[in-house]
């Protein structure tokens, strides 16, 4: 764990303190992002089910409805959920953690923006099959898929192997400073 007494804490992340006192609790606030995660996760699975079945068999009217609410899922709750993450995850860490713990955040950082450029191709490729539209090539997105798969399920083992337990050291040992004064 972190020891933030000696550290300076930037206004930024003393105003958010003050404000996570006044709303759920950093507890509450990182299990919303667990389940987030979890929450990628089946979407990831039904992912890979719905590509492995498009190259096996073609897409089926259950495949086509998968793909729809895959879509919608990436393109709002987990893009969503990347934002929390770098106003809320990040910042604290980058302020107090280590050149190591800073260089992972700083990774993370660049995955979300890898992450997006992926999901700008293969978002609307799912909106297709969605559609029934087969407009798009097919090698290209098992490729897509691929990759999205290997960035995301990356992205994640990393941020709950390191960053969350971290981050919640930090936010518990900051919050107890402040209470204490």
């Amino acid at each position: 764990m972190i020891d933030v007494s000696d550290t300076y804490l930037s206004p930024y992340f003393l105003s958010f303190l003050e404000n996570a006192m006044s709303t759920p609790a950093p507890t509450e606030q990182f299990k919303a992002l667990d389940a987030c995660h979890q929450q990628i996760q089946e979407h990831l699975v039904g992912l890979q089910r719905m590509a492995s079945h498009m190259e096996s068999q073609g897409l089926n009217d259950a495949d086509r409805h998968q793909a729809g609410e895959i879509e919608a899922f990436f393109s709002s709750t987990s893009r969503e959920h990347h934002e929390q993450e770098e106003k809320h995850v990040f910042p604290p860490l980058l302020a107090t953690g280590s050149e190591e713990m800073k260089s992972v955040v700083r990774s993370l950082q660049q995955d979300h923006g890898f992450i997006e450029e992926n999901w700008i191709e293969l978002g609307p490729q799912l909106r297709a099959i969605a559609e029934g539209n087969d407009w798009f090539d097919a090698a290209e997105f098992q490729h897509n898929v691929s990759l999205f798969l290997e960035l995301m399920n990356g992205h994640i083992a990393l941020e709950e192997s390191m960053i969350y337990p971290e981050s919640k050291a930090i936010w518990a040992d900051a919050i107890a400073k402040r209470i204490a004064r």
